[in-house]
């Protein structure tokens, strides 16, 4: 049965984009609904463009009252009966309380080798660190920030003239090429650990 993936994003969505053009003919899942926590997040339009139903949760009129939020979101969810949600920039921390009820069914990607680099500026710590290599991960998501069984992993050479803006860059590619084959095996029901050179 074809599963039916949310893809979380508060930007311009470019991971959610190759998931959405990877997800056709004979893919195990299809795009329901993209989710923000902005309306004005630049992947909102696209998908919206595409024909894929939006559903946007401002996270500020909750202030400090995550579960508030996060019960707004699962209600918001609620009629698209999802099966995998695919965290694809989406700049909000996850509570425990909504990890734990989508726990097995939630991905994400995170913009270092982990366990490396968990939170953010990732390509200046690994700069900073001295590293020969960086790369993006696909994890399945814990309460644990950036923890959770690691599904993918795709490494890229650290030049000697990298700035964080340029391996960025080098790694978003690698990203969009790693997100949708983790997703297209784990839709499929294979949590295998898959490695690209």
């Amino acid at each position: 049965m074809t599963k039916r993936v949310a893809i979380f994003l508060s930007g311009g969505g470019s991971n959610m984009r190759s998931l959405v053009e990877d997800m056709v003919d004979d893919h195990p899942a299809r795009p329901v609904v993209v989710f923000s926590n902005r309306d004005d997040a630049g992947g909102i339009a696209w998908a919206a463009a595409q024909g894929i139903a939006t559903e946007v949760v401002d996270h500020r009129p909750f202030g400090e009252d995550r579960a508030a939020f996060e019960a707004a979101i699962n209600a918001a969810l609620k009629p698209y009966r999802i099966d995998i949600i695919c965290l694809a920039g989406f700049m909000r921390v996850l509570t425990e309380g909504f990890v734990s009820q989508w726990q097995g069914r939630m991905l994400n990607i995170h913009p270092s080798l982990l366990p490396k680099y968990r939170g953010l500026k990732t390509h200046a710590r690994a700069i900073e660190a001295g590293d020969t290599e960086a790369g993006c991960t696909v994890h399945e998501v814990t309460p644990e920030l950036d923890d959770g069984p690691i599904l993918g992993q795709a490494r890229v050479p650290i030049r000697s003239d990298d700035t964080p803006d340029s391996l960025a860059a080098r790694v978003l590619k690698q990203e969009h090429i790693l997100y949708p084959a983790v997703l297209r095996r784990f839709a499929a029901g294979n949590r295998q650990l898959l490695l690209l050179p």
